[in-house]
């Protein structure tokens, strides 16, 4: 089966740029691009004759079409040799794109700016798709579309321990490579309540010295291995003493592209990216990548 970038479009500028920057992704890794316009007509409320009804449903039905093959033609005429396809669904974008994501290997949305999300990013649409999406969410802002053609590093939250990051690494080293990019690794850490660290971990990082060697140890032994794997790719690994949406979002000031995870498990609460991702989404200038990890 061919690696697929869905992509959500809309017709917007934002959802524009999404397409833009899957496809320059695709060329990078050599993967192919499934343009998706989830389009549910809606009837007027108010009674109309079946004529009418029936020309503002075949009107709106253009209209869509016209969108996606807009969408097309704009990646199509900028990356000729890119294998591109797309599709119309008669459904609700969440649904749609779910059922489109479920063998992609990312799902690419378009956001508007600072603080307000837009498109399939509106309100709990977006919570929803970033929170529940099987693979990795890319966020691409409009303005933020163009530098992401141009230099910086590509900046990783490592979270947790080895294996509870690993996606989230292989996401973010593989993105370097794909740019020949430097990869920033940042791992933020606070000082929390006696109960936040286990008895054995406060006995570690006793005998290191502190929590700081304690924290840049445990960053050290998660990037290891794709270190191993990707000799090629620059990395620099910071540890920061702030909370973790703070220290990425500083550390991604220049960057190309921030990668961030969010735990793949059922809540109560529904959808949820966790408060991280929340941070970094509404106030990264740069395309944020979501990974689900376990």
């Amino acid at each position: 089966m061919e690696r697929t970038l869905v992509v959500g479009v809309d017709g917007s500028p934002e959802s524009r740029a999404a397409a833009g920057w899957a496809a320059r992704e695709a060329v990078r890794r050599d993967l192919r691009v499934h343009l998706v316009h989830a389009w549910l007509w809606q009837p007027l409320a108010l009674p109309v004759a079946q004529d009418r009804a029936r020309e503002e449903r075949a009107s709106a039905d253009r209209r869509a079409q016209e969108v996606l093959d807009e969408a097309m033609s704009e990646v199509t005429c900028r990356h000729p040799g890119l294998t591109v396809t797309a599709e119309l669904v008669p459904d609700a974008p969440v649904p749609a794109l779910l059922h489109a994501a479920r063998d992609a290997e990312t799902l690419v949305l378009g956001t508007r700016g600072r603080g307000a999300l837009a498109g399939f990013l509106l309100g709990s649409t977006g919570q929803q798709l970033i929170g529940t999406a099987p693979c990795p969410v890319v966020s691409v802002r409009d303005r933020g579309a163009g530098a992401a053609t141009g230099g910086g590093a590509v900046v990783v939250g490592q979270q947790g321990s080895a294996e509870e990051s690993a996606d989230v690494l292989r996401f973010a080293f593989e993105a370097a490579a794909a740019r020949r990019a430097p990869l920033r690794a940042v791992r933020a850490w606070s000082l929390p309540p006696v109960y936040g660290y286990s008895p054995g971990s406060m006995w570690i990082a006793g005998r290191l010295g502190g929590l700081e060697p304690y924290e840049r140890a445990a960053l050290e032994r998660a990037l290891e291995p794709w270190r191993l794997k990707y000799p090629e790719v620059e990395v620099e690994a910071r540890v920061e003493q702030d909370s973790a949406g703070h220290a990425l979002l500083t550390a991604a000031a220049d960057a190309r592209l921030l990668v961030v995870g969010r735990r793949a498990r059922a809540s109560a609460l529904g959808a949820r990216t966790g408060s991280t991702a929340h941070a970094v989404l509404h106030h990264a200038t740069c395309p944020v990548a979501v990974v689900p990890h376990a």
